[in-house]
């Protein structure tokens, strides 16, 4: 009786090709952010937005609740670079008129889902 050799799939990678900072995104695994953590990020993010309308006209104190918003944000959230173009967008006057704590929340979430579904294989 003549025995087949057992074929093993070959995988071939183009880590090197891949930038250093995507190649150890690819490779940390993606944590998911808890329901209750995202509700409290929202609560904060909604708070701070509503907050800011009111301090729109004094400076300093928009200037200490965005401080504050990103601190708690990024204790909520974990480190999350992402969280710093929102704080700039704040710093600009006329913008606390705009929910832009909520729609950077959500964005951090949407990356998120999007980077789970389209995760590239590691080898």
């Amino acid at each position: 009786m003549l025995m087949k050799p057992e074929v093993q799939p070959v995988v071939v990678s183009n880590e090197h090709e891949l930038a250093p900072l995507a190649r150890s995104e690819a490779l940390q695994p993606i944590r998911r952010l808890s329901r209750l953590r995202l509700a409290l990020a929202f609560a904060v993010a909604g708070v701070s937005d509503f907050v800011s309308i009111w301090t729109e006209f004094a400076p300093p104190a928009q200037w200490l609740v965005d401080l504050a918003t990103a601190g708690l944000l990024f204790l909520i959230l974990g480190r999350r670079w992402a969280l710093l173009p929102g704080l700039i967008l704040e710093a600009i006057p006329g913008m606390g008129v705009f929910p832009v704590w909520i729609l950077v929340v959500g964005s951090l979430v949407l990356y998120d889902e999007i980077r789970s579904h389209h995760r590239p294989i590691a080898s």
